[in-house]
């Protein structure tokens, strides 16, 4: 009989994450509320996040990564942007929790698959803004610059969120992403999360297994961090470290508490030292 990968390919990590989006609802200090999370995950997500949890012993990264896109999309509506564009949103619910205006665009972009899955769960709910799906391989470099040129004329102040999806990869990918992103006058900011080499090996040894036998391995985690992105069109406005941010909200155990009285590494990273983001970048061309 074969082995059936615990994660299967690239969407099931949609699944996974939900699952951790779930946890941290149910917690009654949460720092937000996905009341849709633990649907969205099923029992696929549930497998796969047992499964990770034998490796790893924490579960903070997650839910502060969610915390931080959460602080930088709110802040990007309170300062009068009119669009955020979700590439890669998986089961991302914001449109549905987030306090954000009916007049606000949300365009969400993935596999059909994936957002089929969506809609199936979601589909008696009724979002906050005005909700748009878009499936779309983002691999294919026309079509994904074809959609750009759309939404690029459909409004003047676009937030870009790109949350677990860069890592996936490879960096001359990336910068291909970054140089069609900036091509629009509209698209003003973008946040995304970074890892440096040192996390990302780290990350690898602890599951990265699961990762590749489903063809999803981690392959971006550029030493330059937040800077990579200068010349691309890019340059880095705020980063905010996911370790500082855990420990503000006293999500850390001991150790890693201690470890968070670090100060943050400079780049050019090396190869030893973890280290995760979540950067504000803004247009500069």
């Amino acid at each position: 009989m074969q082995h059936e990968p615990i994660i299967r390919n690239i969407s099931d990590t949609a699944r996974w994450v939900a699952v951790y989006r779930a946890r941290e609802t149910e917690r009654p200090d949460a720092m937000f509320r996905d009341p849709y999370a633990r649907k969205l995950a099923g029992t696929r997500g549930e497998e796969i996040a047992a499964a990770v949890d034998n490796r790893r012993r924490f579960d903070w990264p997650l839910p502060i990564r969610t915390y931080l896109f959460d602080a930088f999309i709110g802040d990007h509506v309170a300062q009068g942007g009119d669009m955020v564009i979700n590439l890669a949103a998986g089961l991302d619910a914001r449109p549905y929790r987030m306090a954000v205006p009916h007049t606000l665009q949300w365009v969400e972009v993935d596999l059909p698959e994936i957002l089929d899955h969506k809609e199936s769960i979601l589909g008696n709910e009724t979002p906050r803004c005005e909700l748009r799906r878009v499936r779309l391989d983002l691999s294919d470099r026309r079509k994904r610059q074809e959609l750009f040129l759309e939404l690029g004329r459909q409004a003047k102040y676009s937030l870009i969120v790109t949350e677990g999806l860069l890592i996936y990869l490879q960096p001359e990918r990336v910068a291909e992403l970054a140089d069609d992103l900036s091509v629009q006058p509209s698209f003003r900011r973008w946040v995304t999360d970074l890892s440096s080499p040192g996390l990302r090996r780290m990350m690898t040894q602890q599951f990265g297994s699961f990762l590749t036998e489903g063809n999803a391995p981690f392959k971006f985690s550029p030493e330059e961090g937040a800077e990579y992105f200068a010349s691309h069109g890019w340059r880095p406005v705020d980063v905010r470290s996911m370790l500082k941010t855990a420990a503000k909200k006293r999500r850390l155990n001991p150790f890693f508490h201690l470890l968070s009285f670090l100060p943050d590494p400079k780049p050019p990273f090396d190869q030893r030292r973890p280290w995760g983001a979540t950067a504000l970048l803004e247009r500069n061309r």
